[in-house]
């Protein structure tokens, strides 16, 4: 008897990519038995694009987030295989084909998840390094994963149920489909990170809100997650190389700064002396990350990587404080979020 797929796709305010979105998703081969979108309290005009396009939109009461939108997806849908898109993203032809290919080759296989292309939608620069360190990072992870993806994951429905779905704790994205991965893995489950399987993003990214995202909604609910189960994975963006790289960024932010103050103050000795400390902190900080540079080479080129060199120290600037943030809010007791299960005001 063969699967049948339902797509679940959470929107809020994605009228710039909402068409696209779901013009892809008309021209999967095989379609989907359904799609379903999900409207979070919108106010852009989504749910009416989703309906233009005929697609059956479904309304949380207002906003409620994607942990809930995504639930109530699923709770509407009809098929054995729920996939999980984010309405940002242009799903390949042969996605379902793709997933559904994963499962009948694995029948004890729970999960599949994608990964970004490496030709994202949006030309600005930030885009495209962000987007490129999400292809980079999914590509060269293990097949048997740690986590699930909403970017472009399918779970068996059955599953989905058992485990609770996804938190509900936060009206932003906040790791909820981490948290559900960490869960399922700690069944037992097995969850499938197919690398053929790209989809291409279409946001155009700003640094205030990427900031904002690898600290708050990032950083900190991963550092959440790694106390409550009491495990750091060396897989996906938690390998051993990036843990020492989280440590070395801010030596090289802060010899810099520390170089441009003593030559302000007249000590231009002290200056070369922490800019050649700087130096040092950032080559040892490039090899850590060569793999990765390289990576970028070979589809941007080196003057590509020497652009993202200090964005990327940013990241692990990010990385570093929202880890420092999240275990003072473990000492103080403070619950992230994402640790917390708590009813939803659009069940029903």
């Amino acid at each position: 008897m063969s699967l049948t797929v339902s797509i679940v796709i959470p929107v809020y305010n994605a009228s710039p990519y909402l068409a696209d979105c779901l013009n892809a998703v008309r021209n999967l081969d095989p379609a989907p038995a359904e799609c379903i979108i999900v409207d979070d309290g919108s106010t852009d005009g989504s749910a009416e694009i989703a309906e233009g396009a005929g697609i059956r939109v479904i309304s949380c009461d207002g906003r409620c987030g994607p942990g809930v939108a995504r639930n109530l997806g699923a709770r509407a849908a009809s098929g054995d295989i729920l996939l999980f898109v984010d309405a940002d993203v242009r799903v390949p032809a042969d996605a379902v084909a793709r997933i559904l290919a994963r499962f009948d080759e694995a029948p004890e296989r729970d999960a599949v998840i994608g990964s970004y292309d490496d030709r994202p939608g949006s030309a600005n620069f930030l885009s495209q390094y962000r987007n490129l360190l999400h292809c980079y990072t999914h590509q060269n992870s293990n097949a048997r994963t740690c986590t699930f993806w909403t970017g472009c994951g399918a779970i068996r429905a059955r599953v989905f149920r058992e485990h609770g779905g996804f938190s509900e704790a936060h009206a932003l994205p906040y790791l909820e489909d981490i948290e559900l991965g960490l869960r399922l893995r700690q069944a037992g489950r097995t969850i499938w990170l197919d690398k053929g399987l790209c989809v291409k993003h279409l946001k155009r990214l700003g640094f205030v809100d990427v900031v904002k995202t690898d600290l708050l909604y990032r950083a900190v609910p991963w550092t959440a997650l790694i106390l409550r189960y009491r495990s750091m994975p060396a897989d996906l963006n938690l390998r051993w190389g990036q843990r020492a790289s989280v440590v070395l960024a801010p030596a090289v932010l802060m010899a810099v700064l520390g170089a441009l103050l003593a030559v302000g103050l007249g000590a231009p000795g002290a200056g070369i002396e922490l800019a050649g400390a700087a130096a040092l902190a950032a080559a040892v900080l490039a090899l850590l990350n060569r793999s990765f540079y390289r990576f970028l080479a070979q589809r941007r080129g080196w003057g590509f990587v020497l652009r993202v060199f200090p964005l990327h120290c940013v990241y692990f600037l990010c990385c570093g404080l929202g880890f420092a943030m999240g275990m003072l809010g473990y000492a103080l007791g403070v619950k992230a979020p994402v640790e917390q299960r708590v009813s939803s005001k659009c069940d029903g």
